[in-house]
């Protein structure tokens, strides 16, 4: 432990912005991320909180690994229902429990690089978790309506050893 605080290290990120943004133009883009900003305040629970805007993905972080799937998966189904319109809101989440060093307001450090590394493996409207996040969640029981389906170990781009992954499943 370093002496920091243990939390879950949420990653958003919107699929296929940039060529919305290249085909749509920055008008379309801005609406969009006006959208995930209605959608983030929405659902966000008192224990959540934006870290900060990444261009169209979100750094969050909750202090339970619980609140954060249990967040994520609503906010895939708000962006679901939203994805109906006719600007798709298609978003892959990654979640990891770690303990980062703090930078002010910002979090930095292995465990958020960690988070992100997990988002980018997600595909469209999918929420990918650390093992260790997963375990961290069902430790006060079962979530409703929630299974863990695990992925084993995955290689994610610059981190030296696999990384035991879980896909969230409603």
């Amino acid at each position: 432990m370093n002496g920091q605080p243990s939390g879950a290290i949420v990653f958003t990120d919107i699929v296929g912005f940039t060529e919305l943004t290249a085909l749509r133009g920055d008008d379309a883009a801005v609406s969009l991320l006006a959208r995930q900003d209605a959608l983030i305040a929405a659902t966000l629970p008192p224990d959540g909180r934006v870290v900060k805007e990444l261009g169209d993905g979100l750094l969050l972080w909750f202090d339970s690994a619980r609140s954060a799937v249990l967040t994520s998966v609503a906010l895939q189904d708000r962006y679901e229902a939203e994805a109906l319109t006719d600007l798709p809101l298609w978003v892959r989440i990654g979640i990891h429990w770690g303990c980062p060093r703090r930078r002010g307001d910002d979090i930095i450090g292995h465990d958020v690089n960690l988070a992100s590394r997990i988002a980018g493996v997600a595909a469209a409207g999918e929420v990918l978790c650390s093992l260790v996040a997963a375990e961290q969640a069902q430790r006060d029981g079962p979530l409703p309506g929630i299974t863990f389906e695990r992925l084993g170990p995955v290689v994610v781009k610059g981190i030296p050893d696999p990384v035991p992954l879980t896909r969230v499943a409603r």
